[in-house]
Parts: structure tokens; sequence; C-alpha cells
């Protein structure tokens, strides 16, 4: 059985074909080539080492680097069968990608409400009091501290928070850059089960993790990129299974270890202060 027949039957929600992309005038090659597809309601994993071109991957499907149908940026982005690439990022957003970037870029000085509020603008009001009750239904932790400044929560509140100003945008594909980094052990399960959560009400999702088995273990379909191109693709279950896959991405040294532990601790104090 090949990759493709491994896939979800029907056309993909979203693809990328071919996509080429550089930095500096050329100096700097990011992606080289690279196709992905994201079928209806798919998890898709992207992984690779740091530098491999995962965000780029993100921030072209967004348009926040666009194709400019030169030598150094070429390619095709498709969604729901419509070309996608060359448009603006704020109209791609509106016909319905939301990306929630590493690091969250919440606003801090802002109540979680207003953060949800800058999120829906767009939204038509019945179609923001919809999102809004699915977001508060989804993250009841917001609920609690909807009148408390983003800049206040815990790591784990402000990614969740940055999740739910996306969900506010009525996307058909969420796009998650890291959604687990720098959390607790017991945070990022319960990340890992929003995520699931999300899909399982519809939405697309293309995961960038470095917890490599915590999204394979959730992933419909997988990449992995290698020196900026496709290494590796295949199902969840048969890249978890990938020997060559679990010695590269699944163990984790010593400095991951006390990284991990380092992070356990903080979020640890934070909830109990």
């Amino acid at each position: 059985m090949t990759a493709a027949d491994e896939r979800k039957s029907g056309d993909p929600i979203l693809s990328v074909e071919n996509a080429s992309v550089s930095y500096r005038g050329g100096a700097i090659e990011a992606l080289n080539g690279v196709s992905i597809a994201v079928h209806p309601a798919e998890i898709v994993v992207l992984l690779g080492p740091n530098g491999a071109g995962k965000t780029t991957m993100l921030r072209t499907i967004t348009g926040l680097l666009p194709f400019n149908g030169g030598k150094l940026n070429t390619g095709q982005v498709t969604f729901e069968g419509k070309r996608i690439d060359g448009r603006p990022d704020w109209s791609i957003v509106r016909s319905g990608i939301a990306l929630v970037m590493e690091g969250r870029r919440i606003f801090a000085g802002l109540s979680v409400e207003d953060n949800l509020r800058a999120g829906g603008i767009s939204q038509p009001k019945s179609r923001y009091k919809e999102n809004h009750d699915k977001v508060m239904s989804l993250f009841p932790r917001l609920a609690e501290r909807r009148t408390v400044a983003g800049g206040m929560l815990s790591g784990g509140e402000q990614q969740m928070l940055a999740m739910g100003r996306a969900l506010m945008q009525s996307p058909r594909v969420l796009l998650l850059d890291e959604p687990s980094l720098g959390l607790a052990p017991l945070v990022v399960e319960q990340i890992k089960q929003i995520i699931v959560d999300i899909n399982q009400a519809g939405t697309s999702v293309v995961l960038i993790e470095q917890n490599a088995a915590m999204a394979l273990s959730i992933a419909d379909y997988g990449y992995v990129l290698d020196r900026r191109s496709i290494g590796h693709q295949g199902t969840g279950p048969s890249l978890l299974g990938n020997e060559s896959i679990r010695d590269l991405y699944l163990g984790m040294s010593s400095d991951g270890q006390r990284s991990y532990r380092r992070a356990a601790r903080a979020e640890a104090k934070e909830a109990g202060a």
C-alpha cells in the first residue's frame, strides 16, 4: 500500500504543491519542492528538526510569507478547490484558515473576553455568539477567568486562549505551531485532548510538534521534513512504528528530560500561586 492509498477518501480541503521558499535573496533555503495535503476532518502532523521548514510551511499557507511569482518563492496553495496563494493574509483567514503561532501571541494587556472578541471581530453577531459559546464550553478555565488579563494567565491558560481566539474565526482548518512548548506534562495532555475534540467537531488540524510521540498518537497522517524536503510520510500509526522515526524524534535526551521537568515544576508552582 502506498502513502497515497492510506489517506482518507475524497479531495483534500487544503493542499500545498511543490513549495520552494528562500530567505535573504536566496541565501537561506527554507523549503525545496515540498507538497502536503490535508483532507477534511484530518489531523496532519509536520515533524522535523529546527530549521527544517515547518513554520515556513504554515506561514506560506496563511500568506504571511507569500509566493512572489519569482524564481525564489514558488508553488501553489489550494483551499477548498480554489487557489489562495497570492491573496492577502487577512483574506486567507476570512476564507477559513486560522493560525496559532508559536509563543501564543495573545494580547497580554487585554482580558480573556477582549482577546476572544478580537478574534471574532469579523464574524456576524449570530456566528460570534455561537463561536463564543463553543469556546467557553471547550475551555471552561477561560470561562472562569474571562475578566483576567491575558498576561496574568498561566502558560497553559495562555495557550488555551490563543487557540480559543483562533476558533472565534470559524476556521475549517486550524494550524497549530508547537502548542505544547514549555508546558507541564499534565497540561500537555489537556491540550492534546482539546485538539482531538476540535478535530472531532469537524475542523481539520495541521500540527507542528517537537513532542512527536504525542502528535503521532492523535495524527491521521504525518510528514517528516528533512533538509527542507519530505523525508518520510505516512499514517500516524505507521510513522509511530517506524524505527528510524522513533530513533530520531521519539527519544528524549537528558537535556530534554531536564527541560521537561523544569516546565513541570514551573507550571505546578504557578498553579499553586
